[in-house]
């Protein structure tokens, strides 16, 4: 199977998904779902869903069991968007990379306050750098 054609399949696949769980579930369990991407195995019998939940972990708990339990009513919305002969079987994931970089995020952020000189943020000494470099870069090419 051609990866262009399985990278094809997974796009329609995340955005078959997202609009199914962002216009069609009335499950109040799945709130602050957000798909980030889907991977398709090469028959395209089944397939990966990666999903961000905003909240703590008993809200992520909820969303994933109300995806799970709404997953026949989303291969349904998939089979009407897909023209291939089966309809892949969907397994969704918690993708933690959101939560992590916004925790990432944070820390910089805390460490930038923290050691701020005191005559200007660090960004425009940052800022400064990025010019005398590329003027470097001119200079010497």
């Amino acid at each position: 199977m051609s990866t262009r054609r399985m990278a094809k399949v997974a796009e329609a696949i995340r955005e078959t998904v997202s609009s199914t769980i962002l216009f069609g579930l009335k499950d109040p369990r799945v709130k602050n779902v957000t798909v980030i991407r889907a991977e398709v195995s090469p028959d395209l019998r089944s397939a990966k869903v990666y999903v961000s939940v905003r909240g703590d972990e008993k809200m992520r708990g909820l969303s994933l069991r109300g995806l799970e339990s709404a997953r026949g009513f989303i291969q349904a919305k998939l089979a009407d968007r897909l023209q291939t002969r089966y309809t892949p079987v969907l397994h969704f994931i918690y993708d933690r990379g959101i939560q992590l970089s916004a925790e990432t995020s944070a820390i910089l952020r805390d460490e930038m306050q923290h050691t701020a000189p005191a005559d200007g943020p660090a960004e425009d000494q940052l800022a400064d750098m990025s010019h005398e470099q590329a003027a470097e870069q001119e200079t010497y090419g």
